[in-house]
């Protein structure tokens, strides 16, 4: 079976432009799964541990690119979900290289912050035990 590294080349450069009934679809289904036992209980495990390189560097990516919002686009928040959509893939086009040369230089604070994260989780673990 193949993994995900196996397809992943390192890059983040592209971010995936979704349509405006998936985006709902998708956050219909969080909503839902959020509500879960199983779900919650998956993510107070996750608190304890170190998330992978590719994940960091995924959130990396993400802060990134909140930042070029904040940015070039601050009434990004306020806009319609379609103006949202022509928008992301305006940011995908236009500032591709500065999001990649941001997430590059904010992979060390998103490593700092999810070893804090973990050390936190923790030790709150342990007050409740």
């Amino acid at each position: 079976m193949k993994q995900f590294r196996d397809f992943y080349n390192g890059e983040l450069s592209e971010f995936r432009v979704i349509s405006k009934a998936q985006r709902r679809k998708m956050a219909l289904r969080l909503k839902k799964l959020t509500k879960s036992a199983a779900f919650q209980k998956k993510v107070q495990k996750s608190k304890l541990r170190i998330a992978n390189p590719a994940k960091q560097r995924v959130k990396a990516a993400k802060m990134a690119k909140q930042k070029v919002i904040a940015k070039y686009y601050p009434k990004y928040k306020e806009m319609g979900l379609a103006q949202r959509v022509k928008t992301d893939q305006l940011i995908q086009t236009k500032h591709s290289g500065m999001i990649a040369g941001l997430s590059k230089k904010l992979l060390k604070v998103v490593a700092k912050k999810e070893k804090e994260k973990v050390k936190k989780a923790r030790e709150a673990m342990k007050q409740d035990a």
